[in-house]
């Protein structure tokens, strides 16, 4: 579907951050929808493809 272009230390910070995002909202128990926010990280770094980092030529992923 989408060309891997996250690599690295990029998609460890993107799982990490995604994550504690979604915990943060879990302990704190807020009503409000932009605990959503924290999805696009941790899907992006699960994936290994960000839409935008296509959009604009940019590739994290280690040379071949």
């Amino acid at each position: 579907m989408f060309e891997k272009n996250v690599g690295g230390m990029d998609r460890t910070a993107r799982i990490a951050l995604g994550a504690a995002m979604l915990l943060i909202w879990a302990f704190l128990s807020d009503p409000s929808p932009w605990w959503l926010i924290g999805i696009v990280p941790l899907v992006t770094g699960l994936m290994s493809t960000c839409p935008l980092y296509n959009f604009i030529g940019m590739n994290t992923c280690a040379k071949e």
